[in-house]
């Protein structure tokens, strides 16, 4: 069995976006690779992914309204941090980086927890608590915020989550139902199939098990999944050159801490040849 580190993309750059320290015009960038190696040397991963984000077009076309109440700015120039910090990834670091443009991060990593990777050892690193869903007895999911395990439910998450909303992604629960309520209907069999036989509830319970489970890729759709790693052992003095031009002097200027930093990956360098 292989240890699997799966890494959810735009939640851990947004992490860095507001967090840690403040370096300028490259604060993002900074705070972003700061973080990533205590999560690659905690885990010491043979594989690491690095997934990023697609347009969730199935759920979009149920409801265009899906997430439709974020507002989004770039007054720090967050456009462009992220950018760099994706692309130095994809330069420097021995990390597999997977999208699909028509699915959600989440649906991908879900895909590679529980199909690609069902035989392995995998930690999901994220701060979304969606990936309740994936969470078994191989699949665990690790919150870098809160520096902990989160555990799976012993109730129906998909459903629970159903009958009380999301606002983080626009998605209006039921009116008057709220977790203990919501947890007494999923604990009751007859008092959920009674409040489901009413038409609306119906409807409105099954369009939002749409919204909030993850969708399972069909042949086709798995194909279009990308995958683009280095094929090449990672230029690791080129990268500090880099990190010096954006004045990074705390991970650069002393040979310890540079050499520190650089060895976390060594592991996935030495297993890079072995990605397929």
């Amino acid at each position: 069995m292989k240890n699997i580190l799966l890494l959810d993309g735009y939640n851990l750059i947004y992490r860095a976006r507001y967090s840690g320290m403040n370096k300028g015009n490259h604060s993002t960038i900074f705070n972003f690779f700061r973080g990533i190696r205590p999560l690659v040397e905690k885990f010491n991963p043979d594989v690491a992914y690095f997934v990023l984000e697609g347009k969730p077009v199935k759920r979009l076309n149920l409801d265009p309204n899906y997430k439709g109440q974020r507002v989004y700015n770039d007054k720090d120039d967050f456009n462009r941090q992220r950018n760099e910090i994706i692309s130095t990834i994809k330069e420097f670091f021995p990390f597999v980086v997977v999208k699909h443009n028509d699915f959600e991060c989440d649906d991908i990593i879900n895909h590679l927890a529980t199909i690609d990777h069902k035989n392995d050892n995998v930690t999901i690193i994220s701060s979304d608590t969606d990936f309740i869903q994936s969470v078994n007895s191989n699949v665990k999911l690790y919150n870098p915020v809160r520096k902990e395990y989160i555990k799976g439910k012993e109730y129906d998450y998909v459903s629970w989550k159903s009958l009380v909303g999301d606002k983080s992604d626009n998605i209006e629960g039921f009116k008057g139902i709220g977790n203990k309520k919501a947890l007494k209907l999923l604990s009751e069999s007859n008092k959920l199939s009674e409040f489901l036989s009413i038409e609306e509830n119906k409807t409105k319970f099954d369009k939002n098990r749409f919204m909030i489970r993850f969708h399972t890729l069909e042949k086709e759709e798995i194909k279009n999944i990308s995958y683009s790693y280095l094929k090449e052992l990672p230029n690791w003095l080129r990268l500090k050159e880099v990190f010096q031009s954006y004045e990074f002097s705390s991970l650069t200027n002393k040979e310890k801490s540079w050499n520190n930093f650089i060895n976390t990956f060594k592991n996935l360098e030495r297993n890079i040849e072995n990605v397929s």
